[in-house]
């Protein structure tokens, strides 16, 4: 089996919310939300100190007000760029939380916190492309594309290998 995920996405912590608001992101073309709760900080440009031998998705780490940050790649997480290839040099970054540090996703544009009906978010489709489902919480069709819900967790947990 490869751990897709096939059930229904799961129902929000509030039932009661008629939306949920996400920070949309582009990486590469594809948009992406999250969860806005999620995000602790929208970066621009940073300084980013390679790490060596760390994980391929790992782009390095940030000071970011006296906390080192650790930087992941998002294009290369998501297979959209190689690995080895350096993200652009006009880089924004949304901060995020997971299991007690800060990480910072870089993307490639930040857009705007978009409320969408919870109603609308549907399972993974099966022509998703088997890495993505693992880390994507399902998708809401908005009225030109389709927005991915990442599921930061699981996206983090790829990338950095935490002990639980």
């Amino acid at each position: 089996m490869s751990g897709a995920r096939t059930s229904a996405p799961a129902a929000p912590a509030n039932a009661d919310q008629e939306s949920q608001d996400y920070v949309t992101v582009l990486v590469g073309a594809q948009l992406f939300g999250i969860p806005v709760l999620q995000v602790q900080d929208v970066l621009g440009r940073q300084a980013i100190t390679r790490v060596p031998l760390g994980p391929p998705a790992v782009a390095g780490a940030l000071n970011l007000r006296g906390r080192i940050v650790t930087a992941i790649d998002t294009s290369a997480c998501l297979g959209l760029r190689a690995a080895d290839t350096a993200p652009a040099e006009a880089t924004i970054s949304i901060v995020v939380e997971h299991r007690g540090e800060l990480y910072s996703l870089i993307v490639d544009q930040v857009g705007e916190v978009m409320p969408v009906d919870i109603a609308s978010l549907e399972a993974n489709p099966l022509t998703l492309d088997p890495s993505w489902r693992d880390i994507s919480r399902g998708v809401h069709k908005l009225q030109e594309r389709l927005m991915v819900v990442l599921d930061i967790a699981a996206l983090l947990d790829r990338v950095v290998a935490i002990p639980a």
